[in-house]
């Protein structure tokens, strides 16, 4: 009966501590809490950078299809035909020199 009688007289003070464990505890865990917040930084800077990756690919990309839309760059079609199917003229030594 001793407990009992302390509970009922001290309830207050352990709702209080309760209810603070309970704040504190949601506060930093889960995926709204503290720790969740810095993964979703990390995780936001991680695609930051690779949309910008993806984004110069594209542009590179773009360039490369540009030279062989309707004005036709020969030298870059000389560079594909040389890289790709290891075609030359008569007379030229090949090297391929792999990096």
């Amino acid at each position: 009966m001793n407990f009992l009688d302390v509970l009922k007289k001290r309830k207050i003070l352990f709702l209080n501590i309760f209810l603070f464990l309970y704040i504190i505890f949601n506060l930093l865990s889960g995926d709204r809490g503290l720790l969740g917040y810095f993964e979703k930084n990390k995780l936001e800077k991680h695609l930051l950078e690779t949309k910008i990756k993806l984004t110069n690919e594209i542009k590179v990309l773009e360039n490369k299809n540009s030279l062989l839309s309707e004005n036709l760059n020969f030298d870059f079609i000389d560079i594909l035909i040389r890289d790709k199917l290891m075609l030359g003229k008569k007379e030229e030594i090949i090297i391929k020199i792999n990096d």
